[in-house]
Order: structure tokens, then C-alpha cells, then sequence
């Protein structure tokens, strides 16, 4: 029997190939004679440049950069031979690394001083490493900044009436006047890797729609929303490569509107998940596959609208092969689910007892034992 195994991460327990790994050897457990095909996905966000490092051929560079408030931590980008145009070496870069919000503990989320310049320092540096194209995963930010602490990091700080430079964060862009300088790029082209096709600024823009996640009080997304606003003026006057009407353009919201710094730097979005999926060749495996296995964090009404397990579940649907998901915790209905593709959902709360025995401390501290019993009970049930 095929098996494709193909989950996003499980955010905050396992990357996307951990879980994969634990599902492996779960099955072979019960069957070792399957042929386990393994597809680790991500959408731009949190396991990205893990995710295209274990698929495609390249390298990966350590970089040492800057967590949202500044703090040095360690990021790393993953450079891969010329591209099919010739047009040299393409480096992959996470925002995530630099911005994530896991990065912070819960008392510092505030996206009125985090920064997105740590992010700038890994662009920078896989423009020093020779790459012609830079591909950035947008997701899973702790930062509001319309991408300002980015283009600080490339040169292009952002100034005030007065030019002096502005300090960290979203909420000081009210007060932003012009650019610093020109972002030192060397002509090297920008992708942004995400599936959020939000505007930068106004009711479904990056400071209304994902600031409350990040620590923004109702005032304070009033605050932001109004400075992203401006700041989007000003790269509008101060870069010959920024689009006109930058703020109400798809995807310039994604990642707290680090997705308008790189349209505004003559970059263009793409789907996260297309783009990996590409690259891993899903489609084929989907193609090939007896029984497919995806799972996320958590399996709820927003993974059928638009998240990994949506899209796996469908294509699965559509070429009539069952599909498994496995998740932290299942709170999606049967019929919806089954509606979406899904033919049966796991849930690691309920193999660990459910939430009065104790079953969601499990699930976050033992989500790899857990993923691997569960396995192993699915191959009990589905291999031949």
C-alpha cells in the first residue's frame, strides 16, 4: 500500500517533518511492508525553509539576526542551484525566523514596537550570498510594521520631518516622512511566499484583522491602521518600484504588512502552498497515492477555508482516494469535514483521554508519542 503523509506543522509541538517522521514510524509499527511516501508541507509561514530544505537540493546558511524586539537570535536561508530560466541561485528565506511570534513570551506582544529588521537581515544576507531571486514565507509575525524595520535593514530606513531616523515598530509610522536611502537589493528579484490576500490598511487590512492576535488593543489597531496608512504614502513617493494604491492591493496586508514592503520593492506574491507544493512535486504523489494522512495543529472551520488540510483533503476528494487527518485538536463537524474530503479525523486530545482527563497538556508535551499510537492504530484499520 502507498501512504502519502503530507502535514503542515503542528504549530508550537512539531515542524511539519517531525510530524511526518512520527506518523512513519507509527505505521510501520502495525505495517512495515507500506511504502510510506513523505511530503512535509508549509504555507510561507513557521517551517518553511525546513520544509523546502528537506525536498529540494541546496544549502543552508546559519545567519545571525534579530528577534522582534531586537534581540540576537539565530536565523538561517536556504540557497538552491540556478533556476530553470538560468537566472541564478534562488534563496529562500522565513520571516517567521526573524518576526515570529512564538519568538516573544505572551507579556511582550505589542505590534506597536516590534520590528521586522531581523527579517531585513536575512534578505540582506542572502543578497550577499549571490542569489538573483529571493523567496520570503510570510506568516506567523509578531510584527505591524508594513515591513519599515525590512527596509531599514536593506538602507532605506524610515525618516521623520526632520530626518532622523524612526525607531522600531508600527505605531512611530504616523510620524514617517520619507525614505533614508535606497534599498541596497542589487536588482535582485522579490517573491513573497503567503496565502493572505488582505489589504495593508482598512477593515479587513493587516492592523484590524491581525493585530488583536499579536497584543493590539481595540485603540491600538485604530493607532496602527492609521500609520500603515501613511507610511504606504510616503514608499508610494519614495520608490520608483512601489505600485500606485499600495495599501488596498492583495497581499499587502500578510505578516503585518511586510507583504507591501515587498510590492513596494517591485516584488510580487505567490501561494505559499502552490509554490511548496511545486516544488515537492505534490500533485504526482497525489497521483500515485492509495491513502492519504495531513494533519495540522488544530482542525477547526478555518482549515476548510483556504489551510493546507483544505486543499490536500480536496485533491484527494477529487481523484477518489480516502484522506486521514490527524490534528492536536478536532473541533470541525463530520459533515462539514467530510463535505471538505476529509473521510476520518483524529484528534491527539481525545487518544490522550479528552480535555477532563487532561488529554491537551498531553498533546502539547507529548504530541510525537501520541501521533505515532495513533498511526499505528490507523494502520490496523487501513493497510492491507
Amino acid at each position: 500500500m502507498r501512504v502519502l503523509i503530507c502535514p503542515d506543522k503542528f504549530a508550537g509541538t512539531l515542524s511539519a517533518p517531525e510530524v511526518v517522521a512520527a506518523v512513519i514510524a507509527g505505521w510501520h509499527d502495525t505495517a512495515p511492508g507500506d511504502q510510506m511516501v513523505a511530503r512535509p508541507l508549509a504555507d510561507g509561514g513557521p517551517g518553511f525553509v525546513e520544509v523546502l530544505a528537506s525536498a529540494v537540493a541546496g544549502r543552508r546558511l546559519p545567519v545571525s539576526t534579530v528577534d522582534p524586539l531586537g534581540r540576537p537570535v539565530e536565523g538561517e536561508i536556504l540557497i538552491t542551484d540556478l533556476d530553470g530560466a538560468g537566472g541564478g541561485p534562488i534563496a529562500y528565506v522565513e520571516s517567521a525566523q526573524a518576526c515570529g511570534l512564538h519568538l516573544l513570551a505572551p507579556d511582550e506582544r505589542d505590534p506597536k514596537a516590534t520590528t521586522s529588521y531581523g527579517l531585513g537581515l536575512l534578505v540582506a544576507a542572502a543578497v550577499e550570498a549571490g542569489a538573483r531571486r529571493v523567496v520570503i514565507g510570510l506568516g506567523g509575525s509578531a510584527t505591524n510594521d508594513a515591513g519599515a524595520g525590512l527596509l531599514a535593514a536593506l538602507g532605506a530606513a524610515p525618516l521623520d520631518e526632520t530626518g532622523h531616523a524612526l525607531p522600531y515598530g508600527g505605531a512611530v509610522l504616523a510620524a514617517a516622512a520619507s525614505l533614508g536611502g535606497a534599498p541596497r537589493l542589487r536588482e535582485v528579484e522579490l517573491v513573497a511566499a503567503t496565502d493572505v490576500d488582505n489589504p495593508l490598511t482598512g477593515l479587513h487590512g493587516a492592523s484590524n484583522v491581525y493585530g488583536p492576535q499579536k497584543g493590539a488593543s481595540r485603540e491600538d489597531v485604530l493607532l496602527l491602521d492609521s500609520a500603515l496608512e501613511r507610511f504606504a504614502v510616503v514608499l508610494e513617493r519614495e520608490l520608483s518600484t512601489c505600485p500606485p494604491e499600495l495599501a488596498a492591493l492583495p497581499g499587502a496586508g500578510a505578516a503585518g504588512g511586510l507583504g507591501a514592503a515587498i510590492l513596494a520593492l517591485g516584488g510580487r506574491c505567490e501561494s505559499g502552498i502552490k509554490l511548496v507544493s511545486d516544488m515537492i512535486d505534490l500533485e504526482a504523489a497525489l497521483d500515485e497515492a492509495d491513502l492519504v494522512i495531513t494533519g495540522e495543529g488544530s482542525f477547526d472551520h478555518q482549515s476548510l477555508r483556504g489551510k493546507v488540510v483544505a486543499g490536500i483533503a480536496g485533491a484527494a476528494r477529487d481523484r477518489g482516494v480516502p484522506c486521514v487527518v490527524l490534528a492536536g485538536r478536532v473541533s470541525t463537524g463530520r459533515r462539514e469535514a467530510a463535505a471538505a474530503g476529509v473521510t476520518e479525523a483524529y484528534s491527539l486530545v481525545d487518544h490522550f483521554g479528552g480535555e477532563e482527563h487532561g488529554g491537551v497538556e498531553q498533546a502539547m508535551t507529548r504530541p510525537a508519542e501520541g501521533l505515532r499510537e495513533v498511526s499505528a492504530r490507523l494502520a490496523r484499520q487501513w493497510s492491507r
